[in-house]
């Protein structure tokens, strides 16, 4: 058995949708994804205006996934970004403040029906969630489980969720400090949650104190450490180590190669526990390794593909 491997999304990069130098910038920069912001990043009044400049951007050719963030649903603008975004220049929409289960499905169910219409491939366009407020904590486990129910069909399309620490720290009167202290929960929450869901690891929130730039790769390593697949990111120095962390080094690989080859040969010999570099190693830590040498080999054919 093999651990799974998730789609390897180290990097989502927010650029402004409606400022075409830094959104062209951002599809340059080594991203595994880019999310073309249509929600907080863009005043009310150029929302409208946004959409045009965004799927051009996205028609383009591009080496990194192109994503938007819309703005929520119970905003004015949410339909008709929906419209406008379901396309097929288009990987994913990213759905800020989702605080219950029926925002996914309503989300998705306007998304399937676009896709039919505009002879998509049912289920092309990511659904990616934002849990950014105390009532979608709240709800946490009823909205991650999105699996068909008595509450409604399954919404395949929301593989990951996403954390939103700047609107959830405001929401509740948190004081947001470098250190993070006060995230620990929130983030161990998060990345049960998912995994009980069957969803893929889930992208931690960005980081804002954009001059500490030994905190921030801190921070990104905790993000690994604690089980997240990757980062949002707001500026452009992020997404080199944020790629660089989670991407598993030669020494991280060489580690594991040895332990897969040793417990390989001494499970041929009838043996399921065995120590590797003075490291004890049984079935759970030989899946940890497989998982490294999987995600090692994705990175690497996906930038061999592009």
């Amino acid at each position: 058995m093999t651990a799974p491997v998730p789609s390897v999304l180290r990097t989502f990069l927010f650029a402004p949708g409606n400022h075409s130098r830094r959104v062209e910038k951002a599809l340059a920069l080594g991203a595994d994804a880019v999310i073309l912001d249509l929600e907080d990043a863009v005043a009310n009044s150029e929302k409208a205006a946004t959409r045009k400049i965004v799927l051009e951007a996205l028609a383009r050719p591009r080496r990194c996934k192109g994503y938007v963030r819309v703005n929520a649903l119970s905003t004015p603008w949410c339909l008709r970004d929906l419209m406008e975004m379901v396309h097929p220049h288009v990987d994913g929409i990213v759905l800020p403040k989702v605080e219950s289960a029926s925002d996914l499905r309503i989300a998705d169910w306007l998304i399937g029906g676009l896709e039919r219409e505009r002879d998509l491939d049912p289920g092309s366009i990511d659904l990616m969630p934002i849990v950014e407020t105390a009532l979608g904590f709240a709800r946490l486990d009823q909205i991650l489980d999105v699996r068909a129910s008595a509450a409604g069909p399954a919404v395949s399309r929301v593989k990951r969720v996403s954390f939103g620490a700047g609107d959830f720290t405001n929401d509740v009167g948190m004081t947001w400090t470098p250190g993070e202290e006060e995230l620990a929960e929130l983030r161990v929450r998060l990345i049960v949650a998912s995994r009980a869901a069957g969803l893929e690891p889930p992208i931690d929130t960005v980081w804002i104190h954009l001059h500490d730039a030994a905190a921030m790769k801190r921070s990104v390593e905790r993000s690994l450490r604690m089980g997240f697949q990757g980062r949002l990111c707001i500026h452009p120095d992020q997404v080199t180590v944020t790629n660089e962390v989670f991407t598993p080094s030669d020494a991280e690989s060489a580690r594991a190669e040895r332990v897969v080859q040793a417990f390989r040969e001494a499970e041929a010999t009838g043996l399921a526990a065995i120590q590797v570099d003075g490291v004890f190693v049984d079935y759970p830590i030989v899946y940890r390794a497989q998982r490294i040498l999987a995600t090692r080999e994705a990175i690497r054919a996906r930038d061999a593909t592009s």
